[in-house]
């Protein structure tokens, strides 16, 4: 299957892709356009998510790439980028399960787990076989994550007990597993641990009433004496600096997610203003119009740019926190432009689902908030570049 670049990557940035790369990112853009995007308006609107797009996906190898025990061929860091940018610009909020799924509970496991710990659990998270979601934010703690999270972490025995309560959770409606990460009330430190959702005492009630990121399962998870054998604590997660290098790799990939949204709402708003026509030509025709959609592409550009070195010093194995934090904080900021200049190119018509610039417009603002907000990446890149730690 032959790829073709994408118009909105007007620099190319593409062309540094294998053919093998090019030929997997074909395959998934080809079934995405066909299987998600005639769909995924009403699952949006209704607030569920298409469960029976998980397989699918798994088949696609969006679940496996990253990881030696499951990758289908050898692949890159830049590579990966791109198919999360080939999601998040059919719908973000497949994009956000794949995040949650692959980046997040899979990389917990991939980072901070023991051999053995990764032999059972990457395969069958990889495949769908297993379904997984990540505890770390808080009802009272979600940037000062490092210093105060409250769930704690007891040993008793051979088993841990854990008690406390986590928000935002994506997947964890229907997660078979959560990674929950907590305070071992012995020595002050974070550890992680893998709680499969059927352990009496844990409890996951869904989020309503979000305006964004809609089919995305949102919990709030409460923890009461839950107990979790040794066997299921990762054994390599002894500090938050272990979950810090679990955000390292999938803030990068927020980033390019949120270059994904914004080219989906750049693509959506082209193709409307081509087609609507006013005053007897099309609307593209107009200057205005034009400087929008200009802007618009700037930004897209700009951004990959960004995310595309970032990736390639990740496959040198030279990116440091600062890196993704910068990325992150700029290219969400620059989406949230974009998103605002493509909805308002489209008129009224920019607000119903129907044309899609809307879906874009308000998941823009889950992704410009999740994985650390904006201020936050920008002290972590302030630290890095002054020396001075301006956190509270």
């Amino acid at each position: 299957m032959s790829f073709e670049p994408l118009a909105a990557d007007f620099y190319s940035y593409a062309d540094v892709l294998t053919d093998r790369e090019r030929e997997a990112l074909a395959r998934l853009r080809t079934w995405l356009e066909t299987e998600v995007t005639p769909v995924i308006g009403g699952y949006w609107e209704r607030a569920e998510f298409p469960m029976r797009l998980i397989a699918p996906l798994a088949e696609q190898g969006v679940l496996s790439y990253a990881w030696e025990e499951t990758r289908p061929f050898e692949n890159s860091a830049v590579f990966r980028g791109f198919v999360a940018l080939e999601l998040a610009r059919v719908d973000a909020s497949v994009g956000t399960f794949v995040g949650v799924q692959n980046g997040l509970a899979t990389g917990s496991i991939a980072v901070a787990g023991s051999d053995e710990q990764r032999a059972e659990w990457i395969p069958k998270l990889a495949s769908g076989e297993v379904l997984g979601a990540f505890g770390l934010t808080e009802p009272d703690s979600g940037s000062d994550s490092a210093r105060g999270l409250r769930t704690t972490a007891r040993r008793d025995g051979d088993e841990w007990v854990l008690n406390g309560a986590k928000r935002w959770i994506g997947n964890a409606t229907f997660s078979d597993i959560t990674i929950i990460w907590a305070k071992d009330e012995a020595d002050g430190q974070v550890k992680g641990f893998i709680v499969p959702t059927s352990t009496p005492g844990y409890a996951a009630t869904k989020i309503e009433g979000k305006i964004s990121l809609r089919p995305v399962q949102n919990a709030d998870i409460v923890l009461t004496d839950v107990r979790v054998p040794e066997g299921l604590r990762l054994q390599r997660a002894n500090s938050f600096r272990d979950t810090a290098a679990v955000l390292r790799a999938t803030r990068a990939e927020v980033a390019w997610s949120a270059v994904g949204t914004a080219i989906g709402a750049y693509e959506a708003a082209l193709a409307y203003t081509k087609a609507r026509v006013q005053f007897g030509k099309p609307i593209a025709a107009h200057q205005l119009i034009q400087d929008h959609l200009v802007k618009c592409l700037g930004n897209i550009t700009a951004s990959l740019g960004m995310v595309v070195r970032v990736s390639e010093l990740q496959d040198r194995g030279l990116q440091r926190d600062e890196h993704s934090a910068l990325a992150k904080a700029y290219a969400t900021a620059r989406m949230r432009e974009t998103v605002a200049w493509a909805r308002e190119a489209c008129g009224g018509n920019g607000i119903v689902l129907e044309h899609r610039v809307a879906r874009y417009f308000a998941d823009a603002e889950a992704l410009y908030s999740y994985e650390g907000t904006r201020e936050m990446n920008t002290l972590i890149v302030g630290r890095a570049i002054t020396g001075e730690a301006a956190f509270v």
